[in-house]
């Protein structure tokens, strides 16, 4: 039986397959229909933009708890070592203040948004749940940043060539 973290996380997954395929074949059309007819899709800008945030903010969540960000190694023989727990600990700390910040930041603009009734330009859909959306979803990644063990790392040799 799946854990019901790993049926999340593959219904994640299965969702931005969708988006992602939904702004190919929209930038497609929308790129046909300029070149062979003269005519774009109406709201095309709007719809890759609202498309864009949903992906990239579905997929943090993810990322942070499989600790997939970007990272340089240059260091690892030295920042692995077991001794090093307490600095890792921090990081995470780091990471998820930052992530919460960013939450907060995205809970103030739900409601500013409220109050100016802001909207996309071309089909005028109302950006405030796109921005409820984003606070949740990054306030999520947060949490994930702190309560997610660390992956073991294999320490690194150098090996030289005979």
């Amino acid at each position: 039986m799946k854990s019901m973290a790993k049926i999340i996380e593959q219904a994640v997954a299965l969702l931005l397959v969708i988006l992602l395929s939904a702004m190919v074949a929209l930038t497609f059309a929308d790129v046909l229909g300029r070149r062979l007819f003269n005519t774009p899709v109406f709201g095309a800008n709007d719809i890759t933009e609202h498309l864009m945030a949903l992906i990239i903010f579905a997929g943090l969540p993810l990322l942070t708890a499989r600790r997939g960000h970007l990272s340089i190694d240059l260091l690892d023989h030295w920042l692995l070592r077991p001794s090093w727990r307490g600095w890792h600990k921090a990081v995470d700390v780091l990471i998820a203040a930052v992530l919460g910040l960013m939450a907060w930041q995205y809970g103030l603009a739900v409601e500013e948004a409220y109050e100016i009734n802001e909207v996309s330009p071309a089909l005028t859909i109302p950006r405030a749940w796109m921005y409820i959306y984003i606070s949740f979803t990054t306030a999520l990644a947060a949490v994930l940043a702190l309560f997610t063990a660390a992956p073991q790392h294999e320490t690194h040799t150098l090996e030289t060539a005979s």
